[in-house]
């Protein structure tokens, strides 16, 4: 297999490009102390962005918001019912998987 330097570069740039805008906040902000109604404004962040993208994987498609029933809101119900009551990732991916493949087969 043969690798072009172009081809090199442009993934080096671009896992340059990716991993500076990480680490320079990190760097910077481990070594700050931060008020605690920040500290808790971050927490949801993360649930923010999980939020987002999982409303968008389930409620539009084609450029389009819909609120129509289908296997991958029907199979979300139980995902999110297990991620409440586990608090477990592996269990959550595992009852959405199979949730999903099941009501796939069925519609």
């Amino acid at each position: 297999m043969e690798i072009r330097w172009t081809v090199l570069l442009v993934v080096i740039g671009g896992a340059v490009v990716t991993f500076i805008p990480r680490v320079i906040p990190l760097m910077v902000l481990s070594r700050i102390k931060l008020p605690e109604i920040v500290m808790q404004w971050l927490f949801y962040v993360s649930i923010a962005i999980l939020a987002a993208l999982v409303g968008q994987a389930l409620f539009i498609d084609n450029e389009e918001v819909h609120m129509k029933l289908t296997p991958k809101l029907l199979a979300a119900v139980p995902t999110a019912l297990v991620a409440i009551k586990t608090c477990s990732l592996l269990w959550t991916v595992v009852v959405g998987v199979v949730a999903f493949v099941l009501l796939q087969l069925l519609f």
